[in-house]
């Protein structure tokens, strides 16, 4: 839309259009919740550090920066009817699945009641109540938007955890990443040797264990990694 200064003595015309431009700033600064502009301090610091570190990491078509693809998440994710919704009535049919799904994971023992576990992208945490409701007490999930306590905050991009944390790792969001070489590569750091995700070339350090079908909202090959032990050095 053009802006149309009225005819005014000249020395006004740069004034009321720098008051103009400052006004429009402070609007857009006063719809900007505190998660919104901490994540987008984040993303910005993150998009530095991707573009420093690889030269395999492309964003995705749609997106024209880093900063749009946390936005365009932010408000998908923070959208209160679709929170409802999954809090609500997709509550029980999802939690269901998961827990089918994770069952059927620990009779094949790739998963037990003693392990620590991490559901990534997991928005309010359905995945998260499923593996507690089968014994897997130890177990969290990670997203843009926290939904405690089941969920804490955080980018799967560059996950907030130490190296070799968890011995069990979950994503059913692998088509949401932007980059997903670092998505990949941030499981793998955060997993212990021997610890399982399921989810083939990206995977450097793990090897294919399982492979089947599955039936479930959109779920319908399961893949499960297991992480390789590291090779003792040989003086």
């Amino acid at each position: 839309m053009k802006t149309t200064v009225p005819n005014l003595p000249l020395p006004l015309k740069p004034f009321l259009l720098s008051l103009f431009l400052f006004l429009t700033f402070l609007t857009f600064l006063s719809y900007q919740t505190p998660l919104h502009r901490k994540i987008t301090l984040q993303a910005t610091t993150l998009q530095s550090q991707l573009s420093n570190t690889s030269d395999d990491l492309r964003i995705r078509p749609g997106y024209s920066s880093y900063e749009s693809y946390i936005q365009h998440q932010l408000n998908k994710t923070l959208n209160p009817k679709l929170r409802k919704i999954w809090t609500t009535r997709d509550w029980d049919r999802k939690v269901r699945v998961f827990a089918i799904f994770f069952q059927s994971l620990k009779q094949r023992n790739l998963i037990f009641d003693s392990s620590k576990a991490l559901c990534v992208g997991a928005r309010v945490g359905q995945e998260v109540s499923a593996l507690r409701s089968i014994g897997v007490s130890d177990s969290v999930g990670l997203d843009l938007v926290p939904h405690p306590p089941l969920v804490v905050e955080g980018d799967f991009h560059a996950q907030p955890f130490d190296n070799e944390t968890f011995d069990f790792e979950f994503s059913n969001v692998f088509d949401h990443a932007l980059y997903p070489w670092k998505f990949v590569g941030e499981i793998e750091r955060t997993l212990k040797p021997e610890g399982v995700r399921p989810l083939v070339q990206m995977f450097k350090d793990s090897e294919v264990v399982d492979v089947r079908k599955v039936d479930g909202f959109g779920l319908d090959t399961e893949v499960v990694f297991q992480k390789k032990m590291k090779k003792k050095k040989t003086n």
